[in-house]
């Protein structure tokens, strides 16, 4: 202001000047203070709807997570706990969850394509990381009790981080299914190697799976030696 030679002068200056500038100034600081608020407000508002989820989750798993078979009511609940979080918090993580329990569900009763479904939803929503893993894992189990397992074992040829016993055990069990008991005793012995270096005692079953593959056979005695050792008796 120190250009203009009168009080007048800057008056009628800072008039212009707001004239032409003063509506721009105003909406931006209306939206510095919007975003501002908005940004808390939003922070407050994903909280709220984590919390909702995961109190929504509990429900979910109080409703599948009984001693006995699921009754119709029951296994009706739980579909439509879980049908909630997929459409009302579909962003969440347990939605991802909810999709898994699904797919038990479906397992359970059969229902082999609904399962399938719900596993390739979460891997749509979830391409990475542990959650990725174990939906991979179960997705191929399900696809390899529908027949389709060269597909499973190509699902389960990935780098599986901390689930690589789990998966090598799984393509040993798809590879069992097929009689293939070479391929079969390979990949269970992968998976306990797995488990040693990592410090983990096998699981019972991997133990069994192991064991009835790892018999020997009885060698056959030749004729030669039969002769051999008969004629040394007499």
């Amino acid at each position: 202001m120190d250009s203009y030679r009168t009080e007048e002068e800057q008056v009628e200056a800072l008039r212009n000047w707001w004239r032409d500038n003063g509506k721009s100034t105003i909406a931006i600081v209306v939206l510095a203070l919007g975003a501002g608020f908005g940004w808390q407000g939003w922070q407050q508002y994903r909280g709220e709807q984590a919390q909702s989820a995961a109190a929504l989750y509990q429900d979910l798993l109080e409703a599948v997570n009984v001693s006995v078979s699921l009754s119709s009511a029951q296994a009706a609940t739980a579909r439509h706990l879980a049908g909630t979080l997929k459409s009302d918090y579909s962003g969440s993580i347990y939605a991802q969850f909810a999709a898994m329990q699904l797919a038990r569900l479906a397992v359970n009763e059969d229902d082999l394509a609904a399962a399938e479904q719900e596993l390739r939803w979460v891997l749509t929503r979830n391409p990475v990381g542990d959650i990725q893993r174990v939906a991979r894992l179960r997705l191929a189990r399900v696809i390899a009790a529908r027949g389709e397992t060269q597909q499973a074992l190509d699902m389960l040829a990935v780098e599986a981080g901390a689930y690589a016993a789990v998966y090598a055990e799984a393509r040993g069990d798809i590879h069992r299914l097929l009689a293939q008991e070479e391929q079969a005793l390979a990949a269970y012995r992968e998976a306990a190697g797995y488990n040693q270096d990592n410090g983990v005692a096998n699981t019972g079953t991997l133990d069994l799976k192991l064991q009835s593959l790892q018999l020997q056979k009885p060698r056959a005695v030749s004729v030669s030696n039969q002769g051999e050792n008969s004629d040394a008796t007499n």
